[in-house]
């Protein structure tokens, strides 16, 4: 079976007519990420629905983005105020994960909220290991944050990369410290991204997910990224761990799906 372990359906839904049936339809099981009021509660209905009709599940996660400080005037107050909803969240076993939170150093626009970013990233850690809930981490030009608080992560239940951007030597660094950590890849492997290339092509299987981002992350010619390309990561990813003696196609999506259901605990 294909698993999403990071996509954004609210946001899908106003580039794809039908994009839940087509979710179906793939059987795809998906864990949608939410940093909004409105695009949570859009994907707790759609998984509501999905569990009423005994169709394949989507789970439903909510977190603080780091981008969303971005220096603006009473960031601050709304950063509380959605750490008061993560709580309740997790509380009410309402989410599957925390997600996504992380840091994002990119630009000067967000080095400006990196106190922030560092302030709220160790907050929604604390309700992930109250409530034992997997992270799902946003990380750009920020990896040297992550080694910081390695230490916080190697207590949480999973953490989860999404879009890995990093080195194969710092993933490698990562479990050998003991953080239980996931990779997971999109199409950036389709779009001669060299370093996510290498590491889905050696990291260990145990540790690998696949993801759409979507409709952040299209394909070349495409204006958004979308269920369908699901069979296409996977067989990308199984031509680069051919190269390094892995499996074929068939048994990279039957690992990938047990590695995504340990970390959900799905049955």
């Amino acid at each position: 079976m294909l698993t999403d372990v990071h996509c954004h359906p609210f946001d899908l839904a106003g580039c794809l007519q039908n994009a839940e049936k087509e979710r179906r339809r793939l059987s795809v099981i998906a864990a949608a990420s939410a940093c909004r009021f409105e695009e949570f509660a859009h994907n707790e209905n759609l998984a509501h629905r999905a569990a009423s009709e005994n169709t394949v599940p989507l789970l439903p996660c909510f977190a603080i983005h780091p981008q969303m400080f971005r220096g603006e005037k009473g960031q601050k107050e709304a950063g509380d105020e959605h750490l008061s909803v993560l709580d309740k969240l997790a509380s009410e076993k309402r989410i599957a994960a925390v997600g996504e939170c992380g840091f994002d150093l990119f630009n000067e626009t967000f080095r400006e909220t990196e106190a922030l970013q560092e302030k709220f990233f160790k907050a929604q850690t604390e309700i992930a290991l109250r409530f034992n809930l997997p992270v799902v981490l946003h990380v750009r030009r920020a990896m040297h944050k992550i080694f910081a608080v390695s230490n916080i992560l190697k207590k949480c239940r999973a953490v989860i990369f999404h879009s890995w951007s990093g080195a194969l030597e710092e993933g490698e660094a990562l479990l050998r410290r003991g953080v239980n950590a996931y990779f997971s890849f999109g199409n950036t492997i389709l779009l001669n991204h060299k370093q996510a290339i290498r590491c889905c092509a050696l990291f260990p299987a145990d540790r690998l997910l696949t993801e759409t981002d979507a409709p952040f992350q299209p394909q070349r010619g495409e204006n958004f990224s979308c269920w369908k390309n699901l069979p296409q990561i996977i067989e990308t990813a199984a031509a680069l761990r051919h190269e390094a003696g892995s499996s074929d196609s068939i048994k990279l999506e039957s690992q990938i799906e047990t590695n995504f259901k340990n970390i959900f605990e799905i049955n």
